[in-house]
């Protein structure tokens, strides 16, 4: 019986792996079926039946497989099936684990969907497991900041920042703070600090997903991960005995920014006040520290002062009229969003940063400092009242005659009573300070005498100057008393009064505000740019219709032969009823359309998506008398906006297409080839991509201040811990948002041609490029700057590092300086993929 048994299950067990033979084939061959129909749903369904029943065919299956995935995604995309889409993706990562090309792909999913330190954990993973993967190594050094933002690298080679931390918390630790809590840890070295400093023991908090693990990495690799408890939580979310046993003798935390509460240091303070530390020390009592709370910093003094900046002014101004021969209309007003946020229902941040020492232009201080305020972090009552203030009015004399561009904010950080930090532009530090640009005023021009007014106030967890105004010193009034009245002798001193403060607004009720990003303003402000566009697009225009009345258009700045300001003549539009079509596709507010209109018979068709930059774009294009059909809103004639580059017409081709290729940050837009590969599809004989090709300049330097805020320098910074090998691997090869004429360096070489993309005559591209560079001066090259001079046409060019532009520049940063010396040759490997520029010394 034994025996006969065997021989059923045996047979059970041959019919089963025939069924199970037989059930893989069919839907091997049912998938494949519907791939050729493109029904890329139940292929996919197909296919996970089979990988689950016959896990072997991984291997063999693979590519077809992750084409399914792709594009049964892609339809999912499409359909806002957005849960069955990461459904798709977390089955097949179930099956592939380790596969790049999935995890590259579901990041992609998840960043254009906003998940971006989501996204950023997938695309790294993905460089993990294949470090040659261009697509992932893209991908990961695009978002890599919203993993590890870079300031945590400065920060961290600030040694006089550590060393000062350490110091004031040793203190603490000595004088009986026993229990640690650090708000916001980082990578952990506050708490490292504490612990070595003999703290009983140590509790550290932080958000973010990607620092905490971090966190855990060098507490582990410094033989500290029994002593320091690590919370992936916010603090205001710990509770006791939940996630700590008792309340903390001590707190730790550096979560300010640079207008100092813009981390919510005050929020958590309060919470941890209430609900984490131990009661505050009474004052003027002599008892031992180890039983009452503290924090560190234990207070902060703000400063400020007014300044002049062109750099300022120029990305939070528009300073022209007219722009390129179009007049901007006064009903149109112009504001960045710093002036946006000042009565705005939403958060916003109120400022902007600057690095005022190494600002382009430098900066010119019309006041003598100030202190704006302080603020006790040891005093609940009081963290508790900051937010409940009435704005208070502060006033400075102005000292140094000058135009009033921006009021400058910095602070000195107390840690404790012997130790403290300060952010002031005159100090060597990592930090930036928080400028306020002044917007809004008739007349920006003061005298030394003059008054800078302003009110203050801290609501939204942000320090904010709102109201900023002069006061000449005509008037002779006294703003010394904060009261809100101002007491006067009689009504003509009221109005002398009046007459000099200058608070009146450009903008009125009827006027349409505009709201720019600051590089849209900056754009704006850029004339050579708009000059050559003009330029470049009448020369294109009048070679595609020579006519008589094309003739004597204004391309040159000249005056047109044909009068658009005269209501009795016909527009162009009239003369030519069949126009030339120009697509603007380049991103933000852009007036090139509207400056096309004016160059001839044209229909000129603009992409800007909100309805404020639509709005102000017609008031101006009304302005300069242009008939309602020359501008029209691009976007509102697609059925899929997802599609952009398309015909005009059905029957119709472009003459001009305007991409954007250089991003502002000075990196190459992404899919600007594939871009230019559709849009030469899509113009008529003789029509122009704009631009027509790009030229990419680099130059090798020696830079100090490129290599400390691209990777943490070895363990000497941070005072011995070994952080470096754990946050380097964040560290990404391009340095983006560089302003190269401010930027502390050696020059080792001159400037050289390393790449030429061309979108017109896309043969004459190359991937890869090897460049020979004579070096010229002695030293060692630490980065390779690169930036673009981008060619309209063969006579209308515009170079991204002029003083005018718009754009920043970026850098390529080594992993290892190179010693040269002068006459010596290196020679470069230049490679573009897609839009990455990747820079190589061969050795």
């Amino acid at each position: 019986m034994p025996n006969s048994n065997s021989k059923i299950h045996y047979n059970h067990r041959g019919g089963r792996e025939a069924s199970r033979r037989e059930l893989v084939s069919r839907s091997l061959q049912s998938a494949q079926h519907c791939l050729e129909d493109q029904d890329f749903g139940t292929a996919y369904a197909h296919y996970l039946l089979v990988l689950n029943l016959a896990p072997e065919l991984k291997t063999s299956v693979k590519e077809t497989f992750q084409f399914t995935l792709f594009k049964w995604a892609e339809e999912l995309d499409s359909l806002s099936r957005i849960p069955d889409l990461f459904n798709c993706y977390e089955q097949a990562l179930e099956l592939y684990p380790n596969d790049e090309v999935i995890c590259n792909s579901m990041g992609e999913h998840l960043f254009r969907m906003g998940f971006r330190d989501e996204a950023a954990g997938y695309f790294h993973k993905a460089v993990k497991l294949n470090p040659d993967f261009a697509d992932a190594k893209e991908n990961f050094y695009r978002v890599a900041n919203w993993l590890v933002e870079r300031w945590h690298f400065i920060m961290l080679n600030d040694t006089k920042r550590n060393l000062t931390y350490r110091k004031a918390i040793e203190n603490a630790v000595c004088s009986g703070c026993k229990s640690v809590l650090d708000i916001g840890t980082g990578t952990g070295i506050l708490s490292m600090f504490a612990k070595k400093a003999g703290a009983s023991f140590v509790y550290a908090c932080e958000l973010s997903k990607t620092m905490y693990e971090l966190a855990r990495d060098v507490v582990a690799a410094n033989n500290m991960e029994r002593e320091i408890k690590l919370l992936h939580l916010k603090s205001l979310d710990i509770e006791i005995p939940k996630h700590i046993p008792e309340r903390v003798s001590l707190v730790v935390t550096e979560t300010v920014d640079a207008g100092l509460f813009g981390e919510g240091i005050v929020e958590s303070l309060i919470h941890a006040w209430e609900h984490l530390l131990l009661q505050p020390k009474p004052k003027n009592q002599d008892i031992s520290t180890g039983d009452y709370g503290r924090v560190i910093p234990a207070s902060a003094t703000i400063f400020g002062m007014a300044v002049e900046c062109k750099e300022i002014r120029r990305h939070h101004r528009v300073g022209t009229q007219e722009i390129g021969g179009v007049c901007l209309s006064n009903s149109v007003q112009f504001f960045s969003p710093t002036y946006a946020s000042v009565g705005s229902e939403e958060t916003v941040e109120p400022y902007t940063t600057e690095k005022l020492s190494r600002i382009p232009g430098g900066y010119v201080p019309l006041t003598e400092p100030c202190e704006v305020m302080t603020v006790d972090f040891n005093n609940l009552q009081e963290l508790k009242s900051l937010a409940a203030r009435k704005p208070w009015k502060l006033n400075l004399p102005v000292t140094e005659g000058g135009i009033l561009d921006a009021i400058v904010v910095w602070f000195v950080l107390h840690l404790d009573e012997e130790h403290a930090l300060s952010t002031s532009p005159s100090e060597e530090t990592c930090w930036e300070q928080a400028v306020y640009p002044v917007q809004g005023l008739l007349d920006y021009s003061v005298k030394t005498g003059d008054t800078v007014m302003m009110e203050v106030c801290c609501q939204d967890c942000y320090l904010k100057i709102q109201k900023i105004s002069s006061l000449t010193s005509e008037c002779g009034m006294d703003f010394s008393d904060r009261d809100d009245t101002l007491s006067l002798g009689n009504e003509a001193e009221l109005c002398n009064a009046l007459a000099g403060l200058q608070t009146t607004s450009k903008q009125d009720g009827n006027d349409q505000v505009c709201v720019l990003e600051s590089t849209e303003i900056a754009l704006l402000n850029n004339v050579p740019y708009h000059e050559c566009f003009k330029a470049a697009m009448g020369k294109v225009l009048l070679s595609l219709n020579p006519s008589k009345d094309l003739q004597s258009m204004d391309v040159d700045g000249h005056d047109s032969g044909m009068n658009l300001e005269e209501g009795e003549n016909k527009s162009f539009l009239d003369i030519a009823p069949d126009p030339l079509y120009i697509l603007d596709v380049s991103e933000g507010f852009s007036i090139l359309p509207i400056i096309a209109g004016k160059l001839g018979p044209v229909r000129a068709y603009s992409s800007v998506e909100k309805e404020q930059h639509q709005a102000a774009l017609n008031i101006i294009s009304e302005a300069n008398h242009f008939p309602k059909e020359t501008l029209e809103f691009w976007l509102s004639h697609l059925e899929d906006e997802s599609v952009v580059l398309q015909r005009p017409k059905s029957d119709k081709l472009w003459s001009i297409i305007i991409l954007d290729v250089i991003e502002p940050s000075g990196l190459i837009q992404q899919e600007v080839m594939e871009k230019a590969a559709i849009s030469r599809c899509l113009l008529h004989s003789g029509g122009k991509i704009f631009p027509q090709y790009v030229l990419v300049y680099g130059m090798l330097v020696e830079s100090e201040s490129l290599l400390l805020e691209s990777a943490v320098q070895g363990k000497e910074p941070t005072l011995g811990f070994n952080i470096a090998p754990f946050i380097n691997q964040f560290k990404v090869p391009v340095r983006a948002y560089l302003d190269l004429s401010a930027l502390p360096c050696l020059p080792l070489s001159k400037p050289t041609e390393l790449l030429r993309l061309d979108l017109m005559s896309p043969l004459l591209n190359s991937s890869s490029r090897e460049v020979k560079v004579q070096i010229c001066k002695s030293g060692q090259v630490t980065a390779i700057p690169f930036w673009y001079r981008i060619h309209l046409d063969e006579d209308h060019s515009l170079n991204t590092s002029d003083e005018s532009s718009h754009w920043k520049q970026a850098a390529v940063v080594l992993d290892e300086p190179i010693q040269v010396q002068v006459g010596d040759e290196l020679v470069l490997d230049v490679q573009h993929h897609k839009s990455n520029i990747s820079i190589t010394v061969k050795r």
